[in-house]
Formats: C-alpha cells, sequence, structure tokens
C-alpha cells in the first residue's frame, strides 16, 4: 500500500513510501497526482530524514529508563550516573526492558540512527527490534548525553529506491528546529511504519 507523507512547512518535500522503501520524493501535488489512490498523512511543521543520536550507550546501556510502574519510587525521567548503575547492577534483567523504553524515547525524539558501540545484547537487540539503523559515531561527541542532542545531527534527506526512514517535527524550518530541539517530533518513521506518532 502506498502512502504519501506531507509536512504543512515542507510541502514540496513529500514522502512517497511504498512498504519499507521510498518510491518518490518531490512536491506533493505531483506524487498526489501521479498516484491519487496512495493514502495520505499530512502532518504540521517540517518532514526530515530523522536524527542520528550518537549516544546509543550512554542512553540505552548507561541510563535507567524507569518503567510508569515505578513512577512513584524512580520518577518518570530517565535515571542517570551512581543512581542508574546501582539500579542496574542490583538487577541487570532490567537492562532489556530499560533499552526498550530508551528506544521508544529515542524514537519519540526523531532518532531513526545510533550510534556508539553497544556491548549489552539487551539494548543492541531493542536497537534492531525498532530498525534503527547504526551509524559512525562522530569523532568529537557534540556535548553530554541528551535525547535531543546539541547540535541535532540530521541523516541525508530521503532518495527514491532508499530505505523510507524519516522524521517530522512540528516547527516552522530546520532553523527552528535547532532552536526548539528534537523534543517537537511529532512522527518518527522506519522501515514505512509509523513507530512514533505524538498526535
Amino acid at each position: 500500500m502506498l502512502t504519501l507523507h506531507v509536512a504543512e512547512r515542507s510541502p514540496q518535500a513529500a514522502v512517497l513510501v511504498d512498504g519499507a522503501s521510498i518510491a518518490a520524493v518531490g512536491p506533493y501535488e505531483e506524487l498526489a497526482a501521479a498516484e491519487p489512490r496512495a493514502r495520505v498523512r499530512r502532518w504540521p511543521g517540517i518532514l526530515t530524514p530523522g536524527l542520528l543520536n550518537p549516544y546509543g550507550p550512554e542512553l540505552l546501556e548507561a541510563t535507567y529508563h524507569p518503567d510508569p510502574r515505578e513512577a512513584d519510587v524512580l520518577g518518570t525521567e530517565p535515571v542517570v550516573g551512581a543512581r542508574a548503575r546501582e539500579i542496574l547492577r542490583a538487577d541487570p534483567a532490567r537492562l532489556g526492558a530499560s533499552a526498550r523504553r530508551g528506544v521508544q524515547r529515542m524514537l519519540a525524539h526523531g532518532t531513526v540512527a545510533v550510534a556508539g558501540e553497544l556491548r549489552s545484547r539487551a539494548a543492541a537487540d531493542a536497537v534492531r527490534r525498532a530498525g534503527l539503523a547504526v551509524g559512525q559515531r562522530p569523532d568529537r561527541l557534540p556535548g553530554p548525553a541528551a535525547l535531543s542532542p546539541t547540535p541535532l545531527i540530521l541523516l541525508p534527506g530521503p532518495v527514491a529506491g532508499g530505505p523510507a526512514r524519516f522524521a517530522v517535527f512540528d516547527v516552522a524550518d530546520r532553523a527552528d528546529l535547532v532552536r526548539r530541539g528534537a523534543g517537537s517530533c511529532v512522527a518518527t518513521v522506519i522501515g514505512g511504519r509509523l513507530v512514533y506518532r505524538g498526535r
């Protein structure tokens, strides 16, 4: 089934998805006319190639992402540092579920690729199952580990025949995305599937 993704602030960069691949990229009007039976998904903001988060090990192996049922004790935000090490050391089996929740948080921030050597099978499995691409880590990391790292690392643009992997952010343009950060993500698509939808 063909799906046409278009964002209101970037209609010239619409993406036509066929299964797990991109069938075409171009102006929305042209793609809609060429494939009138395609399902249309309209988004606010801009459609981007998605983000590479270079902090895979830090966010998925050295951070504990609490289960919602632990909110009364641990809160809802990621736990880092000595407290995260203590939690994961006390019960190593928690790493797998934490890594899966960490991946979900990354998807909610427009991450479509992760970098850094993942040493635990649990974290590597969470990345693989989500369909995240694995990229090369930059020589110099931009700053502290974050779901919305500064600066943001955008991947190369989507191309026909390439993997259907991109993210949509509710921002006016790329400069606004840099100002507001990856928390403005409204949709993430990996392998042609909508893996995160913010609204």
